[in-house]
């Protein structure tokens, strides 16, 4: 069973300060639950070389490391998964390439794209964005209302991506999230572990109140 509560995605020119490996194992030491290597811009040797240095830190702590967007590095690093978004690779392609037991996450705006990932086999979806996002600027706003209606409906895990921060995390108490993905909320912080555990307490706290 993947335990997607705490959703970290990377970026490796968010904190310049350590190398992003370190930054990746404090986030992990945090409590950080699952990893998604995310490096838009990168040409392939670049994505391999990022993705090969954190999957050794991933390796051991037994962690999920998930590709962003990226067959060849996915399949050639051995990751656990990959995650797509509407323009690419389809998910039905994905899943015959990579076969029944990899993780395969799907970005989803509303109940239809929803609907079609879960139908052509996805692992998990990924909603968003609910809030406004610094790191995707481009990127539709779905809002609560649409989450929750896909929430309702989901057979698979929902975790919900974009403008997600301690902040916002609260304001999602009550809807039926399995995960909370992030990157500056977490990469970016001056103590990652620190930070780290309160996101996690948060999450913890929107969990708690959906088992009363």
């Amino acid at each position: 069973m993947i335990d997607y509560s705490l959703y970290l995605c990377t970026n490796s020119e968010i904190n310049i300060d350590y190398p992003l490996e370190y930054c990746v194992e404090q986030a992990i030491l945090g409590g950080v639950t699952i990893v998604q290597i995310r490096e838009k811009g990168k040409n392939y040797n670049e994505f391999f070389q990022i993705a090969s240095r954190i999957k050794k830190v991933t390796d051991k702590y037994n962690m999920p490391l998930i590709i962003n967007d990226n067959l060849e590095v996915a399949k050639n690093i051995k990751a656990d998964g990959i995650h797509i978004g509407q323009n690419d690779i389809s998910c039905l392609e994905a899943r015959k390439i990579l076969g029944p037991e990899k993780i395969i996450g799907v970005t989803v705006t509303n109940l239809s794209e929803a609907k079609k990932a879960i139908e052509d086999g996805a692992s998990y979806l990924g909603v968003g964005a609910i809030y406004k996002s610094t790191t995707k600027k481009d990127a539709s706003v779905v809002g609560v209302d649409k989450l929750r209606k896909i929430a309702d409906y989901s057979s698979i895990p929902v975790i919900v991506i974009g403008g997600i921060n301690k902040n916002t995390i609260p304001m999602l108490e009550g809807i039926k999230i399995d995960g909370y993905a992030m990157i500056r909320p977490i990469l970016a912080q001056e103590n990652i572990i620190d930070s780290t555990k309160e996101l996690k307490r948060l999450i913890y706290n929107n969990k708690k109140s959906l088992d009363v």
